[in-house]
């Protein structure tokens, strides 16, 4: 029987998994499964409607008793760049963000016109913290006597906050600041004064960034001046102490050769000095060209003397001298006194030639020879002036480094100062970037409370408390209600569902081979027909959770309805604390089960025939003392051996769970066990409990059978149609009439 178990319990889970994909998601049902939604409202459609009334009642109430609210709004535009006039007839448009960026800088205003810093600056302007009326327009009581001014002003900017609303749409540059009280005329006048703090707000942030930076720009000047102040006097120590002279002119191009050193006193001279002596050996040279020219030749001949005015006027007097002897010559003796005369002229002519060539050969070599003596005085100081100048050219090393460090100075303290002067210049003259759109006018009509749409958020809040109502109550309630609820709950299928019986005569209902109870238990037993994949269970159990759930009902009509296929089938009582099976069947009860048990006498003699032709009943004998105790004996596996091998079903009324061992012992024997369910019964988590007993044992369930279901209280017309069996009945004829 071993092998048996085992392919029932493969067969099982395979059915148990078939059966939570067909029902959805694993868990016998849909997520979102409105049919069943339904049904659980009209279950629970009295609390339903209880939890909505009284919602909406205390809706009405609540609504009756509020104090009727204003709100006043004004509406301002906020651009992204503001105007800085800088003259009469200039006016340059400056950005205050990004383009990219202006949601975020728009949503930040919002931030700031909700801010704490603006409510204070609000509630000082209105002087709110001393005004009654204020608070208690506010439903708040004024401050205590004795309150400082500065907690009774956080108290006011608290309230303002709460009554504040700030609207900023989409896609838009209009925000909304809406104002709400009790007074319409103190509301439109808050929400101006938040409209006129907000942009003086603005306008004092903008001034106050620009104070900032001039107070720093200030600092830093005082500090970039003292800077000057030393670096000068530093640089002006080191040429004093060293004795050098440099002119420092104010263009910055001569402060950078000054710091060179390149323009001193020595240097100047030395450059003079050396232009001169250059000049000096130039006319050194060119006097000395002329010397050599005038010694090297004979004198008459030498260029100095042929172009000498004077020599040239004796050589013409010469000529004419000569050319006088001449003709005297040739007309007179050479002791003639004419001729005599004309010799002794020519020979002083000639001497005076000679004399005048003389002197300016004498004066070529003497301006050569000052030529020479002025350039080698020149030179001697120049060669002076080069040892001082390299001297000097030393210790400006330093006087440079302190010069470009003034210099340096110099330029920070005048860009400082430039921008000091335009800071000043162009401060506190920016224009707002906000301007007013609507002012606030004091409301005609309360804005709250809205008794319809309070009625509406007080109906969705009843539906809200009515499903959490039901919810709750669904989710602590195992009962099953409807067949559909079996699967989800029991983690099994469902093999049948059975309706109650009329006058509650279960008995009278299976005698009738037409009654819904019959039919019922006619397609149960074609579910254990192929419940398993070898078909029908040999020995099969019929337990429930709880007593009076209808398990010997379930049992017996399954036994009877075997018995009408033909199939021999043998009942047993195994509720040794309660039987009732011999009383249905009408068989004497002297011996049972319990003799069976507590002897060897064969299950054939002990057994009952019953009016029912293929139908015999082992009754459970007598009450003994301790049933647990003889159902956990080997003996109960030798009978329901036997009665396999003698019969072709055996079919186990097996005790309740809860409470006894019994049911769990045999579930364990049996080829697979049918668990019956009384629909509709409240058992606050007994059924559970029930079937982690029975699975401890790990049995083959071969699913459930929902009893007693009425199909007319499960609040779904599906199951009054189907299950109540009201779409098919007998005909008085005996025909089926649709």
């Amino acid at each position: 029987m071993s092998d048996t178990n085992t392919a029932f319990a493969g067969f099982a889970s395979q059915r148990s998994a078939a059966g939570s994909e067909l029902f959805g998601e694993g868990l016998g049902r849909p997520s979102f499964d409105l049919r069943f939604m339904l049904a659980v409202a009209r279950r629970n459609l009295f609390g339903i409607g209880v939890i909505v009334g009284v919602v909406l009642a205390l809706t009405v109430v609540v609504t009756l008793l509020t104090t009727p609210k204003y709100t006043a709004g004004a509406r301002i535009q906020i651009n992204d760049n503001s105007s800085r006039v800088f003259s009469e007839e200039d006016m340059q448009d400056e950005p205050v963000v990004a383009g990219y960026d202006t949601d975020r800088f728009l949503k930040t205003q919002t931030e700031v016109i909700s801010s704490r810093s603006l409510a204070l600056r609000v509630a000082q302007r209105l002087n709110l913290a001393g005004n009654p009326a204020f608070f208690a327009a506010q439903d708040s009581k004024p401050p205590a006597e004795g309150t400082s001014l500065a907690n009774a002003q956080a108290m006011a900017a608290s309230l303002l906050r709460t009554g504040l609303n700030v609207q900023l749409p989409r896609d838009s540059r209009i925000v909304t600041i809406e104002f709400t009280s009790a007074d319409p005329a103190l509301a439109a006048k808050i929400a101006n004064a938040y409209v006129d703090e907000y942009i003086q707000s603005n306008l004092q942030r903008k001034f106050d960034s620009s104070s900032y930076a001039r107070n720093f720009l200030g600092e830093q000047l005082q500090l970039a001046k003292q800077k000057v102040e030393d670096s000068e006097r530093a640089l002006n120590a080191y040429a004093r102490s060293n004795g050098l002279i440099i002119p420092r002119s104010a263009s910055n191009g001569s402060e950078k050769d000054n710091s060179n050193g390149s323009n001193s006193v020595t240097t100047s001279s030395l450059l003079q000095l050396n232009t001169a002596a250059n000049d000096a050996t130039a006319k050194r040279i060119a006097a000395e060209g002329r010397w050599r020219a005038i010694s090297s030749v004979p004198l008459l001949s030498s260029n100095e003397v042929l172009t000498s005015p004077t020599i040239n006027q004796l050589v013409t007097a010469k000529a004419e001298v000569e050319a006088s002897l001449k003709e005297e010559q040739s007309r007179h003796l050479d002791d003639y006194p004419a001729v005599l005369a004309k010799r002794s002229q020519l020979k002083s002519l000639n001497d005076q030639i000679q004399i005048t060539a003389n002197n300016i050969k004498n004066s070529v070599r003497s301006d050569y020879e000052a030529a020479k003596q002025a350039e080698q005085q020149l030179m001697s100081q120049v060669a002076s002036l080069k040892g001082d100048t390299l001297a000097e050219q030393d210790r400006t090393v330093q006087y440079g480094l302190l010069s470009r460090d003034a210099d340096t100075n110099r330029q920070v303290y005048d860009g400082l100062l430039e921008r000091y002067k335009k800071l000043n210049a162009t401060a506190g003259v920016s224009l707002s970037n906000i301007s007013i759109v609507d002012e606030a006018q004091a409301p005609s009509g309360p804005s709250s409370p809205k008794l319809l749409r309070n009625l509406l958020i007080g109906l969705i809040a009843g539906f809200v408390a009515a499903g959490i109502y039901v919810l709750v109550r669904e989710q602590f309630n195992d009962s099953i209600r409807v067949p559909d609820d079996v699967e989800p709950k029991l983690d099994m299928p469902l093999l049948g569902v059975i309706p109650g019986a009329r006058d509650d005569d279960p008995d009278a209902a299976l005698a009738d081979p037409k009654s819904a109870v019959t039919e019922a238990y006619n397609s149960l037993r074609s579910s254990l027909m192929y419940s398993t994949s070898e078909g029908l269970p040999k020995i099969i159990q019929v337990t429930s959770a709880q007593p009076a759930e209808g398990k010997t009902t379930t049992s017996l009509a399954i036994a009877t309805g075997f018995a009408r296929m033909g199939r021999t089938v043998l009942l047993i009582d195994a509720d040794m604390r309660r039987p009732s099976i011999h009383r249905r069947v009408d068989v004497p009860n002297e011996a049972g089960l319990s003799t069976l048990l507590t002897s060897h006498a064969e299950l054939t003699s002990i057994a009952v025939q019953t009016g029912q032709l293929n139908l015999s009943v082992l009754p459970s004998g007598p009450v003994p003392p301790s049933p647990t105790e003889l159902l956990s004996s080997h003996r109960i596996e030798e009978l329901l051996t036997e009665g396999a091998r003698h019969y072709d079903t055996v079919i186990v009324d097996s005790p309740p769970i809860l409470g006894l061992a019994d049911a769990p012992l045999i579930s364990a024997l049996v080829d697979g066990v049918v668990f019956v369910v009384e629909a509709n019964r409240n058992r606050r988590g007994s059924l559970r409990g029930a079937i982690r007993r029975l699975r401890a044992m790990r049995p083959i369930i071969l699913g459930a059978v929902l009893t007693k279901f009425e199909a007319t209280k499960a609040g779904n017309q599906y199951y009054t149609d189907y299950y109540g069996y009201d779409y098919y009945q007998y005909g008085s004829s005996g025909k089926a009439d649709a």
